[in-house]
């Protein structure tokens, strides 16, 4: 045999090693969550993306990442996260309020501890270093997250993507979270009112009843994930169907995606919370001794969002001087909505403004 032919045939058996390793590539990585089970427009319109949906952070912010949600986890590392924008870090703006509402609750300022802000701009980072000390800088590059962003402008959809995005990036760190909206008031400990076998719990505008009733209308302002493979699958296939959605915002797409075959695949389980004690404009919670958290839901725009807000938490504080057995009799009720138009509040498919 001539050399030139046996250059021949070890280049061949090259590109066929290499064609074939990457055939079996796709296939492991695509078997580890069961494509059979895709309906065939899922599979086509998902997967091209689940498979690269992200650059990853750089290496410098991932290990400041990972050193503040370790300063600020609790024994079993877990998180309180939520995100700021410069429209709602200015003094006497909405993140006072939130900060506020946790020495105002029954018993909740230690939770401040584990809280950490993600600041989606330099002013917010500047603001947040002033008022907290757990605080990280979620820097978009080509993209300034400072201005409130209007529902569902491309600016809105960005910073909302952007923070499920983030959320994921937590996960594959190791740490479950609460994520919560700014513009929710924290009155108890939320802790009890979980479930502790689900994997994805998330907040309601309208709770039909059923914890495990997929027909719930989640709002993504408050969840509580864990930590594991189920829900990095999860978020992972969340954040690569805006693709397949390009016009919809983080809530809509939850909506679409949640009755998909690949989420029982996946083996998530997913509950929706009361909003009896997890309550909002859009159904508030009726009862101020077991509340949690109350959210400015179903109200656009941040200056009415801060009237409100205020109320509430006045509302919040007549209640807790009330002697014990006037507690009991229920009362004192929220206020609220006032500012807020009874129109955006009964109709819960409006969602807020600013930062969800």
């Amino acid at each position: 045999m001539s050399p030139e032919t046996s250059m021949r045939i070890r280049r061949g058996a090259l590109i066929f090693t290499a064609v074939t390793l990457c055939a079996f590539l796709v296939y492991t990585a695509t078997d580890s969550i069961r494509p059979g089970s895709f309906s065939s427009s899922s599979f086509v319109s998902i997967l091209p993306s689940y498979l690269n949906y992200s650059s990853p952070p750089a290496p410098d912010s991932t290990l400041e990442l990972e050193e503040i949600l370790k300063n600020a986890s609790t024994v079993n590392k877990t998180v309180i996260l939520t995100t700021l924008n410069d429209a709602w870090a200015s003094p006497g703006s909405i993140v006072d309020l939130f900060l506020k509402s946790f020495k105002l609750g029954d018993g909740i300022h230690k939770f401040l501890d584990h809280l950490v802000i993600v600041a989606m701009d330099q002013r917010a980072y500047n603001r947040c270093r002033i008022v907290h000390k757990h605080c990280y800088a979620l820097v978009t590059k080509g993209v300034d997250f400072h201005q409130e962003a209007d529902f569902m402008t491309p600016h809105y959809l960005k910073m909302m993507w952007r923070r499920i995005d983030f959320l994921r990036t937590v996960l594959e760190l190791g740490y479950s979270f609460v994520f919560t909206d700014a513009d929710i008031m924290w009155f108890r400990d939320p802790f009890p009112r979980f479930f502790p076998d689900a994997d994805f719990q998330i907040a309601c505008d309208n709770f039909l009843g059923r914890s495990d009733d997929m027909n719930n209308s989640p709002n993504g302002g408050f969840n509580y994930v864990k930590s594991n493979d189920r829900t990095i699958a999860f978020y992972k296939l969340w954040y690569s169907s805006r693709e397949a959605y390009p016009e919809s915002h983080d809530q809509d797409v939850l909506n679409k995606i949640k009755f998909d075959p690949i989420i029982s695949n996946i083996g998530l389980k997913i509950r929706f919370l009361d909003t009896a004690y997890f309550g909002g404009l859009c159904e508030p919670s009726k009862d101020l001794n077991v509340v949690c958290t109350m959210h400015v839901n179903c109200c656009i725009g941040m200056d009415r969002k801060l009237i409100d807000l205020e109320i509430m938490l006045q509302d919040w504080r007549a209640f807790v001087s009330l002697p014990s057995d006037l507690k009991n009799q229920s009362i004192i009720f929220w206020r609220v909505p006032r500012n807020c138009s009874l129109d955006s509040v009964h109709h819960a498919d409006i969602p807020e403004a600013g930062n969800d």
